[in-house]
């Protein structure tokens, strides 16, 4: 005996359970299974072929998350991420404080898991007094001159880059994206490519981007990150800084100094990060009689120079 079933059932049933098996199985893994089970219903006649597509294009659309980003998406969005907020914060003109800025960072940089993305990694100073650092995706990291001095020696710069640099490592801007919004833009470059886009897919794509800027920076300025990933940029900062040759016990005495600076009430890392002694906790370290290897003169004068009148 034959079953028949209402067409709309069917493809609404093949649907969920493309979709059931995609997210069971993960986005690389199930999108050759996608096709097989698409192409199978072609062929048994149950979905046309346009049918098909659709499912097809619907299963990859509920697993697409920040990963399915681009290195190149992610250097212009970062790119329009450190211009909103250059559009907040002044640059600072020293071109030596910067130069040195970019060395210490650029090395550390190199020393990552990551030591590579689209656009390179770029740094600058913000001309501010508030302690604050920011790391937008692709490699675009902005420290405030507060931030600076703050820093009693080039250790703790490299510290206070590292944990940046590990925030670029893990994409952990990228997270901050409402997923919605990566379902749209996503799903339409996929299926179409910028060439074959039409004027409406177009505006669709580029209103989903500038929400993902929008969601990005009010991650950085205003709400902070997990302090999950804290502890993991903490962790991976101590690794970079040990590859390097710095003192990994600088991030802790940094740590140290915030926390008599700053307040949670306030602008800067007090109000975006967790507690600087909740932070040394993580990290194995003590609150309180934090001591320093002594930095190698050599360091401590180019440190001075550079940064001397910041």
């Amino acid at each position: 005996m034959k079953l028949r079933l209402d067409g709309r059932i069917v493809y609404r049933g093949v649907l969920v359970l493309f979709v059931s098996v995609f997210l069971l199985s993960g986005c690389r893994t199930m999108e050759p299974v996608l096709d097989v089970g698409a192409a199978l219903g072609v062929s048994t006649g149950v979905v046309t072929s346009g049918q098909a597509e659709s499912i097809r294009r619907s299963a990859v659309a509920v697993g697409k998350t920040f990963e399915d980003i681009t290195p190149e998406q992610e250097y212009y969005m970062g790119r329009a991420v450190a211009a909103t907020i250059l559009g907040r914060y002044r640059p600072y003109p020293d071109e030596e404080a910067n130069r040195y800025v970019n060395l210490v960072g650029q090395t550390l940089a190199q020393a990552s898991d990551r030591p590579e993305t689209f656009g390179g990694y770029h740094f600058l100073i913000l001309d501010a007094d508030e302690i604050n650092a920011f790391a937008a995706p692709g490699g675009f990291i902005l420290v405030t001159r507060g931030m600076l001095r703050l820093c009693q020696n080039e250790d703790q710069v490299a510290a206070v880059l590292a944990h940046e640099i590990a925030h670029i490592q893990g994409r952990d801007g990228l997270r901050s994206i409402r997923s919605g919004r990566l379902t749209s833009a996503l799903t339409i470059l996929a299926a179409e490519g910028m060439k074959n886009l039409g004027s409406g897919e177009l505006a669709q794509v580029t209103e989903a981007f500038e929400g993902s800027v929008s969601d990005i920076t009010a991650t950085l300025l205003n709400n902070g990150y997990s302090r999950d990933l804290e502890r993991e940029a903490d962790r991976c900062a101590l690794m970079f800084l040990g590859r390097v040759g710095y003192d990994p016990g600088a991030l802790t005495t940094v740590l140290k100094q915030m926390e008599s600076r700053t307040q949670k009430s306030g602008s800067g890392f007090g109000r975006t990060h967790p507690d600087p002694i909740d932070r040394i906790m993580d990290l194995g370290g003590k609150p309180a009689g934090v001591s320093q290897p002594a930095v190698p003169a050599a360091r401590q004068a180019r440190f001075e120079q550079a940064l001397g009148n910041v």
